[in-house]
């Protein structure tokens, strides 16, 4: 890839099925550095039509479409939800000159589509009752006098900060506008009247409810909030019952059916009804005793069964964990109720597979390595499920998935444009052997030998973020620009990332810098072994984000290997990130420990790329969002600095008005320009003796 590709990038999101199980409808995603803005699209897919191979093949459609037709176009739309009957697709819009996103109705059949909502701060989250008469929503809720369209923040009162946690990354301050539940009544015939529906807000009070879904019979939603009294001690997160006929229930006030108060350790971050309505399957993490034991605490899948009905729902015992909890860990936000179980998504050792598990427990994998889901959909009664994937070669397709045996076509696949290029590189399997004999699995991505000959290859070892993350098979733009600039890129999953179990993420909790360093050199160095004719290993650079940035960093005061380093976004100083990160006061205590005494201090240093600065020898390009709130732009600043007044190569890249999601979501031109810089910085250390960026 080269930079300009980014515009070919498109991605899928959750798919929603019709009622009928004939099509579903996704939202399909992607930049467009001409506008400098993101694209969301709307498509029809027919489950049963024909494969995206075969209409390319009868050059039918756009290629790697198969049957698949726009619903809509010239918009940011997002997250798709059918109607009960089968008639009307609600989903969420924004402008592409900027904006909130609102909730809208398109005919499910292609149409013009009608706004429901005009929310000050936008909406999201959007769910038909079971009937289709209401649609419930998220939306925050601005304090009086502040976040005023066309208003002057400047001049807004003071912000009275009385919490931990007030503000988030990528939203901004959150603790002066929370999140609540709003429900709209669907308008009988949508369009015929300007006039919008009138919301209900069935929430209210100072904290954020999320993920809320409708209960069988209509009559109330479950959602997560963290309502309990030691909230600002832990991170736990109740599951509660939201009465859907009463107005501004507080928060405080609404039933919990997980219970921290009376000693629940769960945090739920998804929950859904049993197909039957008699449980709810949940997926959360347990974190002990003291509610903040997050360090590689596994998502796991729990089913908890309910008594009642309606607005009468209570739990009828405590939930039951159904994965193991040291080895299964999910990923949250794919859960799908089945009339004999549930779906799933499993992180394991690079791929996000689908697994049905039944209500006994037991696992089969439908969808497996090399794919990596990223949403899913099937009708209860049964039929074929649906499936949002990326592998090596793809940032997203859609699979249809026979949920007996796991075999199904690739209906659509958005990658297709890319692919054609030429220009994307299949990553290859690597697993080398750490300095203890512990085995650590990852990839290599070599440049193209027609372009770049044979090799060997300057290399750039690149550490991802996390630390309980993974790096996966799916198509991967930072390791394919890189690749297609000529470099050997290793990439992989040491301790302390996710996949591997809890033991391989716990690895690190306390000791970062530690077996996470051997890991990742024993990468490079097994790369370097296993394939010598492709990869120089006596020209390497390292590169990392986040939790990356501070093992990049951690490694140049431990060795002067690397011609040059570039540190993103990094995690530099464990002392001033705790209370200037929106993560939380308990994310340096967990992993590095605490500060506050003498000996705590001697222990977290002893993890601290900035208390080893002076060490440091090699050229380091630092880059930066400004608005990050997840490792405050301080971080970077400052370790900045400590290079350049020590006389080190030193430059400082600052993105303004983006957060700590810059390489994923960030603005288009913002990611472009970032490539390029990447580019001439690499250029300058490891030459490759083809101009950087070229197409070739």
């Amino acid at each position: 890839m080269i930079p300009a590709d980014l515009d070919l990038l498109r991605t899928p999101g959750a798919p929603a099925l019709l009622p009928d199980g004939s099509a579903a409808v996704v939202a399909v995603v992607g930049p467009d550095t001409a506008l400098d803005a993101y694209r969301g699209e709307l498509w029809l897919v027919p489950v049963h039509g024909p494969s995206a191979d075969e209409t390319t093949a009868r050059g039918e459609h756009e290629p790697g479409t198969g049957a698949a037709r726009r619903l809509t176009h010239g918009h940011r739309d997002t997250a798709p939800q059918v109607s009960p009957d089968g008639r009307w697709v609600a989903f969420c819009r924004a402008p592409l000159t900027g904006g909130p996103a609102q909730a809208h109705l398109v005919p499910a059949g292609g149409g013009e589509p009608v706004r429901l909502t005009d929310a000050p701060l936008g909406v999201s989250e959007l769910r038909f009752s079971p009937d289709g008469t209401r649609l419930a929503y998220l939306a925050r809720v601005p304090e009086e006098g502040r976040y005023v369209p066309g208003g002057d923040p400047a001049a807004e009162a003071p912000r009275h900060v009385t919490t931990f946690r007030y503000r988030a990354d990528g939203v901004g301050f959150v603790h002066d506008r929370p999140q609540h539940v709003h429900v709209l009544t669907v308008p009988a015939d949508p369009g015929a009247s300007d006039a919008l529906p009138e919301p209900t807000a069935l929430t209210a009070g100072a904290w954020d409810v999320t993920d809320p879904y409708w209960l069988p019979d209509g009559e109330a939603l479950v959602a997560t909030c963290t309502r309990h009294a030691d909230r600002e001690r832990d991170v736990r997160r109740d599951v509660v019952l939201v009465p859907a006929g009463e107005r501004g229930t507080d928060v405080a006030a609404l039933v919990p059916l997980t219970d921290a108060d009376a000693g629940s350790t769960l945090q739920v971050g998804t929950v859904r009804p049993t197909a039957d309505g008699a449980a709810l399957w949940l997926q959360a993490r347990d974190l002990g005793s003291d509610g903040h034991d997050t360090v590689a605490a596994l998502t796991g899948l729990f089913r908890l069964p309910l008594a009642g009905t309606g607005t009468g729902t209570r739990a009828a015992g405590a939930p039951e964990r159904i994965t193991d909890a040291e080895t299964v860990d999910l990923s949250d936000g794919v859960l799908v109720p089945l009339a004999d179980g549930v779906l799933v998504a499993v992180e394991e050792r690079g791929a996000v597979t689908l697994a049905h598990v039944t209500a006994d427990g037991t696992p089969r994998t439908l969808v497996d390595a090399p794919h990596v889901v990223l949403g899913a959909d099937a009708l209860p009664a049964g039929g074929p499920a649906v499936v949002a994937a990326a592998h090596p070669v793809t940032s997203g397709a859609l699979l249809r998935v026979d949920v007996r045996t796991g075999d199904g076509p690739t209906l659509a696949d958005w990658s297709a444009p890319l692919r054609t290029t030429g220009r994307v590189r299949r990553p290859v399997d690597l697993v080398a052997t750490s300095a203890d004999g512990y085995e650590v699995h990852g990839w290599v991505v070599t440049p193209d030998p027609e372009r770049f000959g044979a090799g060997p290859h300057p290399t750039l070892l690149m550490i991802h973020g996390g630390p309980f993350a993974q790096y996966t098979h799916a198509l991967f733009d930072e390791a394919q620009v890189l690749a297609g600039a000529g470099y050997a890129v290793v990439l992989g999953n040491p301790r302390g990332s996710a996949g591997f179990g809890r033991a391989h993420g716990r690895a690190i909790r306390q000791a970062m810098g530690t077996v996470d360093t051997e890991d990742v050199l024993a990468l490079l160095d097994g790369a370097v072994a296993q394939h010598p004719d492709a990869l120089d290993g006596t020209r390497v650079g390292v590169l990392g984000g986040s939790y990356g940035g501070y093992l990049t960093a951690w490694l140049t005061t431990r060795t002067d290997r690397f011609a040059a380093a570039v540190v993103e976004r990094g995690f530099l100083d464990p002392v001033s990130f705790t209370g200037s990160a929106d993560i939380g006061w308990w994310f340096g205590l967990e992993y590095v420990g605490d500060h506050g005494t003498p000996e705590g201090l001697a222990a977290v240093a002893a993890q601290s790329p900035m208390a080893h600065v002076g060490r440091v020898r090699t050229p380091t390009l630092v880059i930066h969002s400004e608005q990050d709130w997840r490792c405050p732009v301080e971080q970077g600043q400052r370790w900045f600095v400590e290079l350049r007044r020590r006389g080190v190569e030193a430059e400082l890249l600052l993105f303004p008005g983006e957060g700590h999601e810059l390489t994923r979501s960030g603005r288009p031109r913002h990611r472009v320009s970032r490539f390029e810089h990447l580019l001439a910085w690499w250029g300058r250390h490891l030459p490759t003796g083809v101009a950087a960026g070229t197409g070739g």
